[in-house]
């Protein structure tokens, strides 16, 4: 392991990867950092661009961008009480009143350095948890990986949302193209209605850039002539020594952060749930445990601590499940893997046998990433303060180009230009009706994954359905889904009377 490990450090230390890795951190910290920009648009954005690169240099490009825009949420959470990111919900609740209080400096640094340490810990979990899991998974046949893509296809429609009928819905839309074009295993023309352009179906990278990029951009139009000029916080950065805390501080938070760091691994390995909700949960955890759980709220380093740790945590906990089994954890790593496969590579266990240095570049790239960024975080606090007020009538037209741009670029087709717009207008579609994207997304990308080791699954057991049942690893993911699904429903119909009662008050 650790000789990999040194051939993976070896391969990002080029000037080339680490002035993309450098670049990548910047530009995630600023689409964390500006409200209504995300790191899942950052990375469905930048993904075409590393269409030309190689597959090491690509996804360094695409890891960087997700740190440095999971971390950059706290920047505007903190100076503007506006998470910038999901992930960055309970930062504002003790970060802006610390803003209030004048510990802007202070509360900027808690969360940088916190952000850094959950990470690493995240990072750590990856290299000793992935190497092993993957072995185990070597010897899964077509039977697993059709219960697996069944699991992960119940627990993003149950979780994603809170409605299990949308979720269900989104998952199953994205199934529906998924079999646009040649069918896997007969070769069938599917839903091409002589059309020549869909024979191979749609490429993941406009179906990922138009659900995610383009309907963010035409939400975002939406609200920007409603909302008012952007004020941010003040913030005096010189008066202030190191990242504005002390050593007693650090070492006294040290028990909150692992223990959010743990929550945000685990969180972060289940599909479908993310950092949008560990971040929440350690919160929580943490004010339970607390001595003072009534300060919490009112500006105190615990819940910057315990939100910053936990959901920079959730990204060593979603690369486990996508590089390990080839099932994205959220979002994010849902366009990564869209990555993966625009670059030729197939994630899951094979990975770690056949592309073994690839996999360690990946972790090296994941450590240098998250040095960055907090260097990037410490000493370019004032460009990136300054640039959340860009206003969004200059930004969105460059985003939209850059996104035609790069749909064009994949094979010089206007067909590919044409394929973000709708899938730009369903993915807004799923926003105004409230239906969340990613299970469609999911059930795209988990879809063909499902059909296909489902035909190889009963041409191994001569069509006999009852082989999924018998194999006990198959076994217990098909429960598993089923366990999931009927907790859902039982969730929601307790919840009824609740709703009833509020609607009638």
């Amino acid at each position: 392991m650790l000789d990999l490990l040194q051939q993976g450090f070896a391969a990002v230390f080029t000037l080339q990867i680490i002035g993309f890795v450098t670049v990548g951190v910047a530009v995630g910290i600023i689409f964390g950092a500006v409200p209504g920009l995300t790191a899942v648009m950052a990375v469905a954005l930048c993904l075409p661009l590393t269409y030309g690169m190689s597959a090491a240099a690509g996804i360094s490009l695409l890891v960087a961008l997700y740190i440095g825009a999971t971390s950059g949420g706290l920047i505007s959470a903190i100076l503007l009480k506006i998470p910038g990111t999901p992930a960055s919900i309970a930062t504002t609740f003790d970060g802006g009143p610390m803003m209030e209080k004048g510990e802007g400096a202070k509360a900027l640094g808690v969360g940088i350095v916190f952000s850094f340490l959950g990470t690493i810990v995240s990072i750590a979990a990856l290299i000793f948890i992935a190497p092993s899991l993957a072995k185990a998974a070597l010897s899964f046949g077509p039977h697993e990986y059709f219960s697996i893509a069944i699991f992960s296809l119940t627990l993003i429609a149950t979780l994603s949302s809170g409605s299990m009928i949308k979720g269900l819905f989104s998952g199953v839309a994205g199934f529906v193209f998924a079999t646009v074009g040649i069918a896997p295993v007969d070769a069938i023309r599917r839903f091409t209605f002589g059309q020549t352009d869909l024979n191979n179906g749609f490429e993941i990278l406009t179906v990922l850039v138009g659900v995610f990029a383009i309907s963010e951009i035409i939400g975002v139009a939406e609200k920007v002539r409603h909302e008012g000029d952007i004020v941010t916080g003040s913030v005096n950065l010189r008066a202030i020594k190191g990242f504005g805390f002390s050593l007693r501080e650090f070492f006294g938070q040290m028990p909150n952060a692992m223990r959010s760091s743990v929550i945000g691994i685990g969180i972060g390995i289940l599909p479908g749930i993310g950092a949008a909700t560990s971040n929440l949960i350690s919160y929580v955890v943490a004010k339970k445990r607390s001595r003072h759980p009534e300060k919490f709220g009112t500006g105190i380093i615990d819940g910057l601590v315990a939100s910053e740790a936990a959901n920079n945590a959730g990204i060593g906990g979603a690369m486990i499940p996508l590089l390990t089994l080839g099932i994205p954890g959220d979002g994010v790593t849902a366009i990564m893997l869209g990555g993966f496969l625009v670059h030729g590579i197939q994630p899951g266990p094979m990975l770690f046998v056949t592309q073994g240095p690839l996999v360690y570049t990946i972790f090296a790239a994941l450590v240098v990433a998250t040095v960055m960024m907090l260097v990037l975080e410490f000493y370019g606090l004032r460009i990136f303060i300054r640039l959340l007020a860009v206003p969004k009538h200059i930004l969105l037209p460059i985003i939209l180009v850059l996104c035609v741009v790069g749909a064009f670029g994949l094979s010089s087709r206007v067909f590919d230009v044409w394929t973000i717009l709708l899938f730009g207008l369903i993915g807004y579609g799923f926003v105004k009706l409230k239906v969340p994207a990613a299970p469609f997304i999911l059930g795209f990308i988990l879809g063909p994954m499902a059909e296909t080791n489902l035909r190889r699954g009963l041409m191994l057991s001569d069509g006999d359905f009852l082989g999924f049942l018998t194999n006990p690893i198959s076994g217990v993911f098909l429960v598993l889904a089923i366990v999931s699904v009927l907790w859902h429903v039982i969730q929601a119909w307790r919840g009824r009377p609740a709703k009833a009662r509020n609607a009638s008050a």
